[in-house]
């Protein structure tokens, strides 16, 4: 862009599509008046520079009046699919849709829950689970008979002395067992095993943050 064009488009393309885009181009998700002067100032820039590259004479309100029409139909300076879920065309031609996680979700007992609520859950990371699976396997393989059919009744919820029974010995060997079988678990595991298995999601962390800001500032207006 030569300097003139430049000039022409700060002092008489720019005052014409700051009061003309916020009042002409309707808001899409997230957007604010300030980031479509922004959009409206670099899609100019670009019509300009394309009508002097091709030597075509042009006026600052045509391409100010271009430039709303652009942005109006949802092309943007970053990009104008119609393909792309996000995308500011694909949502004006009702394509896609946006919904905020704050927004509220009702349920049929008439109790309300956001989306972050009902998408949500509560359970561990899957890839830790699976971790956790692995080493488990692997545990268990160099385990006895004995050791092994201790863990089966306990995961059970039998009673030790019934795995006495079924070896025909005493319940203080299964005791006594058991109680190595812990050991060995807490030394191939680790001895934060159990505030891993307790631990929240990483991802969590954030979100929770966020509700107790919120919930915060909430209190504080009241």
């Amino acid at each position: 862009m030569s300097p003139q064009a430049g000039w022409i488009l700060q002092e008489e393309i720019v005052p014409r599509l700051r009061p003309a885009t916020p009042r002409n181009v309707n808001f899409v998700g997230s957007e604010d008046a300030e980031e479509l002067i922004q959009d409206s100032i670099c899609l100019a820039a670009k019509l300009l520079d394309n009508a002097e590259r091709a030597n075509k004479t042009v006026t600052p309100g045509n391409i100010a009046f271009y430039t709303i029409l652009h942005m109006k139909s949802g092309r943007r300076s970053i990009g104008s699919s119609n393909s792309d879920v996000l995308g500011t065309g694909t949502q004006l031609n009702g394509r896609s849709t946006i919904n905020y996680f704050d927004e509220p979700a009702m349920c049929e007992d008439g109790e309300e829950f956001t989306l972050n609520d009902v998408l949500s859950v509560d359970a561990e990371d899957p890839s830790q689970i699976a971790a956790r699976k692995m080493d488990w396997e692997s545990f268990l393989i160099g385990l006895t008979t004995r050791e092994k059919t201790v863990i089966e009744y306990l995961l059970a919820g039998k009673n030790i002395s019934q795995a006495a029974v079924m070896f025909k010995v005493s319940p203080s060997t299964m005791q006594q067992c058991k109680n190595c079988l812990a050991i060995r678990i807490l030394d191939y595991m680790g001895p934060d095993i159990l505030q891993e298995i307790r631990r929240l999601p990483g991802w969590k962390n954030n979100l929770n943050a966020n509700r107790e800001r919120l919930a915060c500032k909430g209190d504080r207006r009241h």
